[in-house]
């Protein structure tokens, strides 16, 4: 299974996620051709209502940690139903990495 398939089956099982995209942004930076070494995870889930930022953060990272010892990098965007409406379910893209090729 790729990296980015276990990504979203562990997110899909633990969190049921409202929205959830996981985005391989390998290919933009410096590394070979498939690689799966920079992730972006977008997630809104009920899982993160009444928790700060940093707890969210360390839930999806011990969620994922198999998968994040594998990878170079990983974008965390976790959002309340309420923050994603606010955002009308749109996210800012990921800046392009300054040693892409």
């Amino acid at each position: 299974m790729s990296i980015k398939s276990s990504i979203e089956t562990k997110l899909q099982e633990k969190l049921k996620p409202i929205y959830l995209k996981v985005e391989n942004e390998s290919h933009r930076h410096s590394v070979p051709k498939g690689s799966e070494s920079h992730f972006r995870i977008e997630i809104v889930s009920p899982s993160f209502e009444n928790k700060s930022l940093l707890i969210r953060h360390r839930f999806v990272n011990e969620i994922i940690k198999e998968e994040i010892s594998k990878i170079r990098a990983c974008s965390l965007h976790t959002l309340t139903q309420e923050e994603w409406d606010k955002k009308n379910g749109k996210m800012e893209r990921s800046p392009t990495c300054a040693g892409v090729s």
